[in-house]
């Protein structure tokens, strides 16, 4: 059962907005022709390119974003590839997060795409959250030409994955009172932080639903999954106690580059240390203008022709390219196979040495 949802989670009133394939729909709102028809966002097939995001209509051939432009192709041979108009989608997400402050300040931003709203104290539509939830995607609608899903929940995790529920253009609420029910038979997928490898390693105990987890102590969660056994215990019965942050600081930076071709060996990876860690170098000096912020560690990560990826990280308080040839080495030696993708990156503190929270 659910247990003790803490007074202040149960007068939260938490709103999570989707926006529904967003560059997707940007390019068929701009490009009348492309709508109703399969879509893809992203980079050129023949140049190793990804999907970004892709249309309802080609998500219904099995693509998916992150996916292989080519295999995109093979499995829809009359998908419409787009390339990605960075600038264009930045501007509409500013404009769709300037409309969520006519309803509230409490605002997170997750990505150009989604957020969470905290409308507890707001006066609009009556203080109803359903209503503010509704009136802001017609307003997304009627300014953007764009449709939106939300959720809405006494916490963050139930509001995002309401947010879900009846897309696309949709809504759904999770009140107080339905929690138990909702979270009873929702698959231990959908909460944050289980992915497919802790996902395989429940149902391998026979664990599927949030209502399976709920038999667990605290101390059987935390035997069988480390740590993350407390937040397990709590997720899996509704609870996150977890505000709207307004603020966030910068946990990382990061370059990569996908190759037209592999790169053959250690020595090709090699060749492409320096360009990269110029690229990173300037990231970083960008991210130190923005914020007080040190250098927790070093990271790389290396993606092989069969797609499977691996990476590899430090301790390090400095940018050091002698470090980063370390870590390709340490990464490469793992399968010793041509390399498709190959990038660096830096893990942030804050400068009072609190490390930043990753959220995971």
């Amino acid at each position: 059962m659910s247990g003790n949802i803490t007074d202040q989670q149960t007068l939260r009133k938490i709103i999570h907005i989707d926006m529904d394939c967003f560059y997707a729909a940007i390019e068929a709102r701009d490009f009348p022709a492309l709508q109703g028809k399969p879509v893809a966002v992203g980079g050129a097939p023949d140049k190793r390119g990804v999907v970004a995001t892709c249309s309802y209509e080609a998500r219904a051939f099995g693509i998916h974003s992150a996916m292989p432009m080519a295999q995109a192709i093979k499995k829809c041979p009359q998908l419409i590839i787009q390339p990605v108009r960075m600038a264009v989608y930045q501007h509409e997400s500013k404009g769709i997060q300037a409309l969520f402050k006519n309803y509230t300040k409490t605002i997170q931003p997750l990505s150009l795409d989604e957020a969470f709203l905290d409308v507890t104290n707001s006066a609009h539509c009556q203080g109803s959250a359903t209503l503010i939830a509704q009136q802001i995607r017609q307003d997304i609608w009627q300014q953007h030409q764009l449709t939106a899903s939300a959720g809405i929940a006494p916490n963050k995790f139930l509001a995002k994955i309401a947010s879900d529920w009846n897309k696309p253009n949709g809504q759904f609420v999770v009140t107080p009172d339905a929690i138990d029910a909702f979270v009873q038979h929702l698959p231990v997928k959908k909460i944050y932080g289980v992915g497919k490898v802790t996902a395989n390693k429940m149902h391998a105990m026979g664990l599927h639903t949030c209502g399976d987890l709920q038999r667990l102590s605290p101390t059987q969660l935390q035997h069988s999954f480390g740590v993350f056994g407390h937040t397990l215990y709590k997720l899996c019965r509704g609870i996150d106690e977890r505000p709207v942050q307004t603020s966030s600081r910068r946990k990382s930076v990061s370059v990569e580059d996908t190759f037209l071709h592999d790169l053959p060996d250690l020595n090709a990876c090699y060749a492409e240390l320096q360009r990269l860690y110029d690229m990173l170098q300037v990231r970083h000096l960008r991210a130190l203008k923005k914020q007080n912020i040190r250098i927790k560690a070093l990271y790389v990560k290396i993606r092989f022709h069969n797609f499977q990826t691996t990476s590899a990280q430090k301790i390090h308080p400095k940018l050091d390219a002698s470090v980063f040839a370390q870590l390709i080495e340490t990464a490469w030696l793992r399968q010793q196979k041509p390399v498709r993708l190959l990038g660096l990156g830096i893990q942030y503190q804050a400068a009072s040495g609190q490390q930043i929270d990753l959220g995971f």
